[in-house]
C-alpha cells in the first residue's frame, strides 16, 4: 500500500459510484451516436423526453418569489419551526399517528438515517433492512462503525416477506438491545415496491410483540423518499404509528428532493413518533446536536419554499395537482416496460410505484455491459439491473423489456 496520511479508521477508504459512471458512459456514447439514439435509465431523477430535470412550476415560482436576504441567512439549527410543522402535516395529511411528534431538519432523506444509525445504535452494533436496498445505508454503516444485515424481501408469492423480516429483528434482539429496523416503502428504491397496510399491520404486531418481553427498544425507520409518487391511499399506514409502547420509536424521512422536485436544495427532516413525550424530547435533542455536530444547519430557502407553499391552500394544491400529472406519467412508463417483460418473459422484482424497476440476475455487470452496445444503460446492482423509468420517456422504453431478455438468455443469468 502506498503511504497514507489517513487515520487508521479512513485508510482504504473507496468506492466506485455505478450510477455516475454510466451516465457518464452514455454521454460519451451520446457524442458518437446521438443523443436521441440514447436510453440512458441510470439517474434517478424525473426527466422530460430531452432528457432535462423535471421541476414542478409551482415549486420553482415560489422559490423564485423568496426574499433573497432572509433565504440567505442561516436557518436554526433544529430547522425553521413552522418547517417542521408543515414537513409534520404535508407528510401524514389525514392519517397523522395519536402520538407525541416532533421533527430535525436535515439534508434529505440520507440527514435523517445518518442521524438514526448514529444515535439510535451502538459503535459495533448491526441495524437491518431488506436484501435489496438502496446502497448508501452501506456505505452509511461503514462510514460510522457499524453493520447492516439483510433479510429476504420478498416471499415465494411476491409479497413482503413478513415472516424474515421479524425473523432476523427476532434474532438481532437476542444480542442487541436496541434494534433499528429501515423500512423503504411506499415505492422502495430499487425495486418499486411497496408494503400494503394489512402488511404493515403484521410487522407493527410482530415489533410490539417483540416489545413485549421487555428487553428490547424498536426503531423503525420509515424510508418515505418517493411516497409522492405512490398512488392515492398510500398514507394511510401511518395511523398505525398510533399508541405504540414506550419502547417503540418511529421516525418517518421526510425529503422535498423527489416530492417537490428539489434535489439539490437538499431539504428534508426525520419525524419521530412516540406515545412518550420524554423519548421525543430527547429525540429532538439529540439530533439537534447531532446536526450542529455534522452539517450544522440546513438550507433556509428549502425550508422557507415548503413553508411558503404550506401557508397557501391554493398554491398546495396546484403543486399536488401538477405532481399527480407527473406521477400518472411515471405510472404510464413502468407500464409500457412491465406489459412488454411480461409479453416476453422478462422477470422483474415486484413493482407498485416508483421511479425503479429491478431485473434479478447473477450477470448484471456483463448483461449491463452487453445493453451498452444497444445504447441501453441501466445500472448493475450487486443481484439485479436498475431500470430508472423516471429517466426514460414511454417512447424509448419500447422494445427495451426484449433487449434485456435477448442479452439475459445470450450470457446467462
Amino acid at each position: 500500500m502506498s503511504k497514507s496520511l489517513a487515520a487508521s479508521h479512513s485508510q482504504g477508504k473507496h468506492e466506485p459510484d455505478n450510477i455516475f459512471g454510466v451516465n457518464a458512459a452514455a454521454n460519451e456514447k451520446a457524442k458518437i451516436v446521438g443523443k436521441e439514439n440514447i436510453v440512458n435509465a441510470s439517474i434517478g431523477a424525473f426527466l422530460d423526453p430531452q432528457g432535462e430535470l423535471i421541476t414542478l412550476p409551482t415549486v420553482e415560482k415560489t422559490m423564485y418569489s423568496l426574499d433573497f436576504k432572509d433565504a440567505a441567512n442561516y436557518a436554526p439549527i433544529a430547522g425553521l419551526p413552522d418547517f417542521i410543522k408543515a414537513a409534520i402535516d404535508v407528510t401524514f395529511g389525514e392519517h397523522k399517528p395519536d402520538a407525541y411528534i416532533n421533527g430535525v431538519a436535515t439534508p434529505g432523506g440520507s440527514g435523517g438515517i445518518h442521524h438514526a444509525i448514529w444515535n439510535y445504535t451502538e459503535v459495533g452494533d448491526t441495524f437491518l433492512t431488506s436484501d435489496w436496498f438502496w446502497s448508501p445505508y452501506q456505505t452509511m454503516a461503514k462510514e460510522m462503525g457499524r453493520k447492516i444485515d439483510t433479510f429476504t424481501s420478498f416471499s415465494e408469492k411476491g409479497n413482503f416477506n413478513v415472516r424474515a423480516c421479524l425473523g432476523k429483528v427476532a434474532e438481532l434482539a437476542k444480542v442487541q438491545k436496541n434494534v433499528l429496523l429501515i423500512i423503504n416503502s411506499p415505492a422502495h428504491n430499487p425495486t418499486g415496491f411497496s408494503l400494503t397496510d394489512e402488511e404493515w399491520e403484521q410487522v407493527i404486531a410482530g415489533l410490539k410483540e417483540l416489545i413485549e418481553k421487555g428487553q428490547n427498544n424498536i426503531i423503525l425507520f420509515v424510508d418515505i423518499a418517493y411516497l409522492d409518487f405512490a398512488p392515492p391511499g398510500s398514507r394511510k399506514f401511518f395511523k398505525l404509528f398510533s399508541q405504540l409502547p414506550a419502547s417503540f420509536l418511529v421516525i418517518v424521512a421526510f425529503s422535498m428532493s423527489k416530492g417537490y422536485t428539489m434535489y439539490g436544495y437538499r431539504t428534508g427532516c426525520m419525524i419521530g413518533i412516540s406515545s412518550d413525550k420524554d423519548i421525543i424530547d430527547e429525540f429532538f435533542n439529540i439530533n439537534q446536536y447531532s446536526n450542529r455536530g455534522t452539517w450544522s444547519n440546513g438550507t433556509r430557502s428549502g425550508m422557507q419554499c415548503l413553508v411558503k407553499l404550506w401557508k397557501n391552500p391554493e398554491l398546495m394544491d396546484q403543486v399536488n395537482k401538477e405532481r399527480e400529472e407527473f406521477r400518472l406519467s411515471l405510472e404510464n412508463r413502468a407500464r409500457t416496460f412491465l406489459d412488454e417483460a411480461k409479453e416476453v418473459g422478462l422477470e422483474v422484482c415486484p413493482y407498485h410505484s416508483g421511479f425503479f424497476i429491478t431485473v434479478p440476475t447473477s450477470k448484471p455487470d456483463e448483461i449491463g455491459l452487453k445493453l451498452q452496445d444497444d445504447n441501453i444503460f441501466i445500472v448493475p446492482l450487486g443481484r439485479g439491473l436498475r431500470i430508472a423509468v423516471c429517466a426514460i420517456p414511454a417512447e424509448k422504453l419500447s422494445g427495451m423489456a426484449t433487449k434485456i431478455k435477448e442479452a439475459k438468455d445470450l450470457l446467462g443469468g
